[in-house]
């Protein structure tokens, strides 16, 4: 067996002696989870392995509707992100949508870079520069160019978490939401690596401030 079957086998050891543990715990669990979700919470959060929403939360299986991308971006032109906010909050009823950032983050530290260069020739020319040409754009407008890497990256962090918070805000299913006078709220939270802690940055928005 090659160390990449190991890795593979691990997963599935795992999984296994985790569902028997829930189970022990809690005969029922999977058969009342099969049944529906009825999730509170929509998780916008990066793909980043060390970030994963219901572990760091302490969350159940049903407890979070999670979508990941790199760099938590809320593109209003993507349909799979607008797809999870519509389903989320139109179908599943999910009242908080959370937008979640983290330190060190790779794509942030990628951009803070790349806006510290010369602007290319011409436009992006891989999935992965596309995909974070507007973190690049917000990178540039901040100036990053002139901090050190490390505030830079997290003053990145932030600011995308807000102009994120913001792009869920413009999406039509919050917008009819809340003219629906629905009380669904949007929220920004940064994830610190180093100690495993969420910090909320103040900045929730509803329907009253619409």
């Amino acid at each position: 067996m090659t160390s990449n079957d190991s890795t593979m086998e691990d997963l599935l050891k795992a999984n296994a002696e985790w569902a028997r543990g829930v189970v022990e715990a809690d005969p029922n669990f999977f058969k009342e989870s099969a049944k529906k979700q009825s999730p509170k919470v929509l998780w916008i959060g990066c793909s980043d392995s060390r970030v994963p929403a219901s572990v760091i939360t302490g969350s159940k299986p049903g407890d979070i509707f999670v979508h990941r991308n790199i760099a938590n971006q809320v593109h209003l032109s993507d349909d799979n992100a607008l797809s999870v906010v519509d389903y989320a909050v139109g179908h599943l009823g999910v009242k908080h949508v959370v937008v979640v950032g983290h330190s060190n983050c790779g794509g942030a530290a990628a951009c803070v870079k790349a806006a510290s260069a010369p602007p290319p020739d011409g436009p992006p020319n891989t999935p992965l520069l596309r995909w974070l040409e507007p973190l690049t754009n917000l990178a540039r407008s901040l100036s990053v160019n002139l901090l050190p890497s490390t505030e830079a990256i997290s003053l990145l962090v932030t600011e995308n978490v807000k102009q994120q918070v913001q792009n869920v805000i413009e999406t039509e299913t919050i917008k009819e939401a809340w003219a629906r006078g629905e009380d669904v709220r949007i929220h920004g939270w940064v994830y610190d690596l180093s100690t495993g802690i969420l910090s909320d940055l103040g900045i929730t928005r509803g329907p009253e401030l619409a």
